[in-house]
């Protein structure tokens, strides 16, 4: 299964009807209508913000859930325009007590994420953890904070994660983050500003820290600066262009505490999209700063980690890690 298609518009529990494979005796096999792909029901899901996200005022755009290849999969889909973020919760059968905040990628232009889930959550399930899947808003889209709003929905996500550990069955204290590609760079970005205020509490979820107990970065952007920044990420982050210090401000190998959790990195040196020195800068930042670090560049995969259609492990070598910094037992 490709653990990376975290997809699907699938707000109805209904399956679509699939096409029946029929062909006359004289037409080629090459011909023969392709079924169509079921539309999976969706995970339990609830909102971020009770009384809608903050700062709003100017915002005009309107939330939509897209086909990612139109005619495709109709669980192969993206959030645009996010409005009323979400969190997806997929339970494992066996709970250890343990969760993960996943958050998706997409350029910050997009969402690329599934209502019913995907590969990576249902692995993350088996091996007992349980996994939140978030959607989260975009910078372009009129936000009063800006750049920092999907800042401001990870840390809601993580501290309304501790707030409802007990109904979820899980420790408040082994809560880890994992992120691919934009989302790698904020996971990586909520990981390090857990010394910060963001937004105005809203309820008392909004007591609890928004520390993660380790990362996990995927393939992620993590520079702002040139020549090896995501020139889309840039461009959405920073929509009228950005001055040398907010790049800096948004470069996280430039902005760690010096109590950042430990942090796993995964990246292919063959990627053309986001170019692996963004991992290696990070890589050697974090070993500066002293915080507990790992890094895996694979030979192939190119951007999403993936050889000849299939994963490469790089999530079977982040269990090790996350074991022995605690998220496991």
């Amino acid at each position: 299964m490709d653990r990376r298609r975290l997809l699907t518009l699938g707000a109805a529990a209904a399956f679509f009807p699939q096409v029946a494979c029929a062909q006359t005796p004289t037409a080629p096999a090459s011909l023969a209508p392709k079924p169509v792909p079921a539309l999976k029901p969706p995970l339990e899901s609830f909102k971020l913000w009770p009384n809608g996200a903050p700062g709003a005022e100017n915002v005009t755009a309107k939330e939509d859930w897209i086909l990612r290849n139109p005619g495709g999969d109709p669980n192969d889909t993206a959030a645009t325009h996010v409005t009323d973020p979400i969190l997806m919760v997929r339970r494992p059968k066996n709970p250890n007590g343990a969760a993960v905040l996943m958050i998706p990628g997409g350029g910050y232009v997009r969402v690329a994420v599934s209502r019913a889930g995907g590969g990576t959550d249902q692995w993350l399930a088996d091996q007992g953890i349980t996994t939140f899947t978030m959607t989260y808003r975009l910078p372009a889209d009129g936000w009063a904070a800006g750049p920092q709003a999907p800042l401001q929905d990870a840390q809601r996500a993580i501290r309304l994660i501790r707030h409802r550990a007990a109904e979820f069955g899980i420790d408040p204290n082994h809560i880890g983050v994992i992120g691919f590609s934009a989302g790698g760079h904020l996971a990586g970005w909520v990981s390090e500003s857990f010394g910060r205020e963001t937004y105005a509490a809203v309820d008392e979820a909004d007591t609890q820290s928004s520390k993660p107990l380790m990362a996990a970065l995927f393939y992620p952007v993590m520079t702002m600066m040139a020549p090896y920044a995501h020139g889309g990420s840039v461009k959405q982050l920073f929509p009228n262009g950005p001055t040398d210090a907010q790049r800096k401000a948004l470069s996280l190998e430039q902005n760690l505490p010096v109590d950042m959790p430990p942090t796993f990195l995964a990246h292919a040196g063959d990627d053309r999209v986001v170019v692996a020195e963004n991992s290696l800068m990070l890589y050697q930042a974090l070993r500066a700063n002293k915080t507990p670090t790992e890094l895996h560049i694979f030979e192939k995969g190119g951007h999403g980690l993936r050889t000849d259609g299939k994963d490469e492990p790089f999530m079977e070598l982040w269990l090790p890690f996350a074991k022995r910094h605690g998220l496991l037992g």
